[in-house]
C-alpha cells in the first residue's frame, strides 16, 4: 500500500507530534526518484541550481523558466514527498502581481505542491498574497542567498540583541502573512530553537542548530558531488564524486585498451 502524500498540513501535525521533518534538495528526476524511495519528507527544487547545476558563483542569474523545467523533472519522478519550488531572484520582489504570475507558474508548468521565497517582514504581502490565493508559501529568513550583495557575502545573521530582534519580528511576521513552513538559515542555534519554539509553523533549519522542527541540505554537499569544499553545517554521507571519478577512469582505459566493449556486451 503506497504511503499518505506529504502535504503541508501534514508538516505542522509532524511539529505538533514532535516528528522531524527532513528535507533535500532535488533537480532531476534520477534524484527525486532516489529521494523519494528513500523517504524524505520534503523535496525542494532550490535555486541553489545556480551553484551546484549552472556552476554560478551565485544564485541571482537562475530564471523562472529554468525553474519551471527542473521543478517539472522533479515533480515528475515524485509520489509521496511535498515538492516545494523556489521562487527565483527577480520573480517576486517587484511586486504582489508578478509574485502570482510567478507562482502560478511554478504550480502550473513546474507541477510543484508549494513554493518557497526569501524574506522576512519587507516579503509579509507577496506570502499573504500566495497564500490567498490557495498555494501553500514557505518562507525563508536569516541568511538569504539571494540578499549577498546587501549582507556583503554569505554571513551569519541574527547575532546581538538587534539582529535577534530582527529575525524574531520576521518569523512572525511570514506566520502571520500565512506561511506554511519556514526556513532558518545561517543563524545562532540558540536563536533558531526560540523561533522554534514561538512558531506554530515548522521551522526548516539549515546552518541553524538542532532546535528546529526540521533539516534541509543540498543534495551535492550530502553526497559529496560539490565542486567546493562543503559549508561547515552541512554533513557528507557519501563521496560520491570520488565514486564517480573513479568509474569514468575505469570507463576510460577499458575503451583505450579495448576491453569495452566485451562479446557480451555487442550484438
Amino acid at each position: 500500500m503506497r504511503e499518505a502524500r506529504i502535504t503541508a498540513p501534514a508538516l505542522r501535525r509532524m511539529k505538533c507530534q514532535g516528528r522531524k521533518i527532513s528535507m533535500l534538495t532535488a533537480y532531476d528526476f534520477p534524484f527525486a526518484h532516489l529521494f523519494d524511495a528513500a523517504g524524505i519528507d520534503v523535496l525542494l527544487v532550490g535555486d541553489s541550481l545556480g551553484n551546484v547545476v549552472q556552476g554560478q558563483a551565485t544564485t541571482l542569474p537562475v530564471t523562472m523558466d529554468e525553474m519551471v523545467y527542473h521543478c517539472s523533472l522533479v515533480t515528475r519522478a515524485v509520489q509521496r514527498a511535498l515538492v516545494v519550488g523556489d521562487l527565483p531572484f527577480g520573480s517576486y520582489q517587484t511586486g504582489v502581481e508578478e509574485t502570482l504570475r510567478n507562482a502560478c507558474r511554478l504550480v502550473k508548468e513546474g507541477g510543484v505542491q508549494a513554493v518557497k521565497l526569501e524574506g522576512g517582514e519587507r516579503m509579509a504581502d507577496r506570502i499573504g498574497a500566495i497564500a490567498r490565493m490557495d498555494v501553500p508559501v514557505m518562507a525563508h529568513i536569516g541568511l538569504t542567498p539571494q540578499s549577498v550583495h546587501r549582507m556583503g557575502g554569505f554571513r551569519v545573521q541574527g547575532r546581538g540583541e538587534r539582529g535577534q530582534a530582527r529575525l524574531l519580528r520576521d518569523a512572525h511576521a511570514v506566520q502571520e502573512a500565512g506561511a506554511f513552513a519556514v526556513v532558518l538559515e545561517g543563524m545562532p542555534a540558540d536563536l533558531a530553537a526560540e523561533v522554534t519554539a514561538q512558531l506554530d509553523i515548522p521551522t526548516i533549519g539549515i546552518g541553524a542548530g538542532i532546535g528546529c522542527d526540521g533539516q534541509v541540505l543540498v543534495m551535492h554537499d550530502l553526497l559529496g558531488l560539490s565542486l567546493e569544499p562543503p559549508p561547515r553545517f552541512a554533513r557528507q554521507y557519501v563521496a560520491m564524486g570520488e565514486i564517480v571519478s573513479k568509474a569514468a577512469r575505469m570507463y576510460d582505459e577499458d575503451v583505450k585498451s579495448q576491453k569495452f566493449p566485451s562479446e557480451r556486451e555487442s550484438y
